[in-house]
């Protein structure tokens, strides 16, 4: 296994031990287009027209914030008009504050997922990324969005109209990318990874296939996912785009096999670990996620088509019961 024998593990979340410093890449995918990325950590897009800039996912706090608008700044000094939040959770939207943006858009659906469960989402976040809430106590409070949508809207930047889309659900119930026709440029959020784990714990496994379908028809030709490397080839968009729905469908068939068979949520957990640690164990946070997604799948596998909150008590909770053995 790419990540060796980590069946005997403790009750620190393996996220935790993830401290070292990643290297920052800003790169150009097209005219306007950007993406700040950092090795597999959640990335940030960034999007310029004549009139402004809109920021599509905003790292975990304003002090993190702050290095993407040194970027920013690098490149032009037009103000910040946009954020889009692509989900609610946490470690892509607490940064919000940071950039005083004139509006702040999100689906309703990710809006009533922020009422429903945002601040026990925010407390779990925390608890379980350490280096990525660097600067904590710079948060305001939750991010609320100031224009919420339902379907399609389309934002001009100025001489660059930006698709906002919520195609369906997937990683949430409320996903939403951003899409530059005229370039063929895809904002996907966490629907799409490459390289790094899908964390499903909130997800609708049995959606996010047909949602991914949608986005396979756009026929992107640059990519820039929930975490790892900007993609620049329409060969890499569908690279990544393919093997996020292999990961899903391998997870959740075996959980439901395992389910099915009359399992514990432990043993599908072993179930599920021994098939997919030879394919995706060297990707990014996969020990990290697994117990998480194998919990969801189970669940989804029973019949609980709403994902059950997550607390920073049930985190623990699920933590132990499937990584102590």
């Amino acid at each position: 296994m790419p990540n060796g024998d980590k069946r005997v593990m403790t009750k620190t979340f393996a996220s935790t031990g993830d401290l070292g410093e990643k290297t920052v890449t800003f790169a150009q995918l097209g005219d306007g287009a950007y993406a700040y990325t950092a090795e597999g950590d959640p990335n940030t897009g960034v999007i310029i027209g004549d009139n402004g800039v809109m920021v599509i996912d905003t790292q975990a706090t304003p002090h993190m914030a702050q290095h993407v608008l040194e970027h920013i700044r690098k490149i032009t000094d037009k103000p910040i008009k946009y954020i889009l939040m692509s989900h609610y959770h946490a470690v892509r939207v607490l940064g919000a504050a940071g950039y005083q943006a004139e509006n702040i858009i999100a689906s309703r659906l990710t809006y009533e997922m922020i009422v429903e469960r945002g601040q026990q989402d925010y407390e779990s976040e925390l608890g379980r990324f350490p280096r990525l809430f660097e600067g904590a106590d710079t948060i305001p409070g939750l991010t609320w969005p100031s224009l919420v949508f339902e379907g399609k809207i389309t934002i001009d930047l100025g001489n660059r109209p930006v698709e906002i889309w919520s195609p369906g659900k997937g990683h949430t119930q409320g996903d939403t990318i951003a899409w530059l026709p005229d370039q063929k440029i895809l904002y996907s959020g966490d629907l799409v990874e490459f390289g790094a784990t899908p964390y499903t714990g909130d997800a609708h496994l049995t959606d996010w296939p047909t949602t991914l379908e949608a986005l396979r028809a756009l026929k992107p030709e640059k990519l820039v996912p929930g975490r790892g490397d900007a993609l620049m080839t329409p060969e890499m968009c569908e690279k990544a785009m393919a093997e996020t729905q292999a990961f899903l469908t391998d997870l959740y068939e075996t959980a439901k096999k395992s389910r099915a068979a009359g399992k514990s949520l432990k043993e599908s957990f072993d179930d599920t670990k021994a098939i997919m640690d030879p394919k995706y164990g060297d990707w990014v946070i996969y020990e990290h996620c697994m117990p998480f997604d194998v919990a969801r799948a189970y669940d989804e596998a029973g019949g609980m088509v709403r994902p059950q909150i997550w607390t920073a008590e049930r985190d623990q909770e699920m933590w132990a019961a499937l990584n102590n053995s």
